[in-house]
């Protein structure tokens, strides 16, 4: 069982910054940490990961360029800097872990979710 605990969240406006963290209980590696997110009435949809000891980026067009991903491995912790945020970025977002294989897949972990509000 992993635990992932969420930070970092809050109210900024447009075209301000924020960073949210998520640290997971595991103390053993975990292959992949990632964000996604869910804004009211929207399925929850994928926005970055770091993937395998080398950490491995992936983002969604949506965030490209604006959002970057980070990793502590000696932590397992995962962190996301959010630049340039747009209204639109609103949203629970929520961390996700999986110790064997990517995330977005079945089995992963996920945290208890932390609200970004960007206002116009």
């Amino acid at each position: 069982q992993v635990q992932l605990v969420e930070s970092g969240g809050g109210l900024v406006q447009a075209g301000g910054s924020l960073r949210v963290s998520c640290a997971a209980s595991r103390r053993a590696p975990i292959y992949a940490m990632g964000w996604f997110r869910q804004a009211p009435g929207k399925e929850r949809e994928f926005i970055a990961a770091s993937t395998g000891t080398g950490g491995t980026t992936s983002y969604a067009d949506s965030v490209k360029g604006r959002f970057t991903i980070s990793r502590d491995n000696a932590k397992n912790t995962v962190y996301l800097q959010m630049n340039s945020l747009k209204p639109e970025d609103t949203a629970v977002y929520y961390c996700a872990a999986n110790p064997w294989r990517d995330v977005g897949g079945e089995n992963d972990y996920w945290g208890q979710g932390t609200q970004v509000t960007v206002s116009s």
